[in-house]
């Protein structure tokens, strides 16, 4: 593993399960099971993580290794199961929850899709969930779209034999371990001048971190701006996860009038959201903010379809005191800019890439205590995955919608996932069940940021 893949696999405990998911929405009628077993089958050779698991090494010697199951069974992973009538949306949402709410077993390849019969409109679904250790959302949409095609009819392939590799003694693992320990720094090392290259010189790392540090204005202001606190606490078992939409052509209407990016506008609607639930709380003030991470994909062009983590990341302040949602756009948008120019996104790979420097030992301890440690700065994780734009179809069956899982972790108790998919964008909320029990008022404050936006844009 990657020193970034290893820190999502150790800060997984009873209570942080770290897993990112999506439900699948199809129209009908529904597949047999035997046939999507099939499907999964047919589709594992081009996806050999599929048939992993992690071998951690005693003492934390070396990063975890990926290793073939030789039990590998097919039936424990893909499971069927319906929905209780009605079969709405809100008894798929509280299925999802609790599924995605249940940690995966490490002891086996760390993945599950779940059939879903039973909604209305004679539609099905698919729920999957995989452990974040193996994707980040732009390669787990790769992935996906392994699973679905662009056509219609589809014959599937015939499944080849598989051998299960013999997996290597853990001597000869702790081995490579303290070797792995005592040559990535030697090679991060000698990496280090092109890295400085890229950034015009090495001082710009310097400049970078005396931003974060408060003495540059942009970044270390929007640290040190007043944030709410009610959204921040301990984290339970139990998830609630719900929903919300837009589509494209709304989000086009609000640009060609306000600017900014499609990016823009959503991050403006999320901030409609938690200015709602912060006002039924009784906690909204003028000058406040929520503070949002906001994973960006390093991701090149070739290197998709890789299992792993390719994610930077930057701050932005969502100015839930300002009452007039078009100047909130505009704060949002100003804040975007400012970041594309200041190249945070950069400066944030080149640390993480740095974690590289920490033996697996210490980055095992660093990445519980990271995400236990009580903090303010951090309220909520948003991401936004682009997804196909033009139709998919599983089995033959037409894909309708599908909405994204991202885990709570530490002592944020939201996130929001954004996926789009042709001309539709799907929101998944997730929150901390005892937490957040007031999370639709969220969802519902999301899709008026939208309304409220193309309101004021066709005046």
């Amino acid at each position: 593993m990657s020193s970034l893949d290893a820190g999502f696999y150790f800060i997984e405990d009873e209570n942080v399960p770290m897993h990112v998911g999506s439900v699948l929405v199809f129209d009908g009628p529904a597949p047999s099971y035997g046939d999507v077993i099939r499907l999964f089958v047919s589709r594992l050779e081009q996806v050999p993580r599929y048939r992993q698991k992690v071998k951690a090494l005693p003492f934390h010697v070396g990063r975890p290794v990926w290793v073939d199951d030789d039990h590998f069974q097919i039936l424990y992973h893909v499971r069927h199961t319906a929905v209780p009538s009605p079969g709405g949306e809100d008894q798929l949402r509280n299925l999802a929850g609790r599924i995605f709410a249940q940690k995966l077993d490490d002891k086996k390849p760390m993945w599950e899709a779940w059939l879903v019969e039973g909604l209305e409109g004679g539609r099905w679904a698919i729920i999957s969930k995989v452990h974040h250790c193996m994707i980040d959302g732009v390669s787990g949409t790769d992935m996906l779209q392994l699973l679905l095609g662009t056509e219609q009819e589809s014959k599937l392939p015939e499944p080849k034999e598989w051998t299960p590799a013999p997996t290597p003694s853990t001597l000869d693992l702790m081995v490579d371990g303290v070797r792995d320990a005592v040559l990535t720094p030697v090679q991060h090392l000698s990496a280090l001048p092109a890295l400085a290259r890229n950034l015009r010189s090495f001082s710009e790392i310097l400049d970078f971190g005396k931003s974060v540090l408060g003495s540059l204005p942009g970044t270390a202001r929007r640290l040190f701006t007043r944030a709410a606190t009610s959204l921040n606490g301990p984290i339970g078992p139990h998830r609630r996860w719900v929903w919300a939409r837009a589509n494209l052509a709304e989000i086009k209407q609000i640009r060609k009038v306000t600017g900014g990016t499609v990016n823009d506008v959503i991050l403006a609607a999320i901030t409609r959201g938690f200015r709602d639930l912060l006002e039924k709380r009784g906690e909204l003030a003028d000058d406040m903010v929520v503070r949002t991470m906001v994973p960006v994909s390093m991701r090149k062009a070739d290197q998709h379809n890789e299992l792993n983590n390719r994610v930077s990341a930057v701050l932005v302040n969502l100015p839930v005191g300002e009452s007039n949602p078009v100047e909130r756009l505009r704060i949002i948008r100003e804040q975007m800019d400012d970041l594309k120019s200041s190249r945070q996104a950069a400066g944030a790979d080149v640390l993480t890439n740095l974690s590289n420097f920490a033996a697996p030992t210490l980055m095992a301890l660093g990445s519980r205590t990271a995400m236990r440690f009580p903090q303010q700065v951090l309220q909520t994780i948003t991401t936004n995955v682009p997804g196909p734009r033009v139709p998919l179809y599983m089995l033959g069956r037409p894909l309708v919608e599908m909405f994204p899982y991202v885990p709570v972790a530490s002592t944020v108790r939201i996130t929001v996932g954004i996926f789009s998919y042709l001309d539709k964008f799907t929101f998944g909320i997730n929150a901390d069940f005892d937490g957040v029990p007031d999370v639709q008022v969220l969802a519902d404050g999301v899709r008026t940021g939208f309304d409220e936006l193309v309101a004021l844009s066709a005046e």
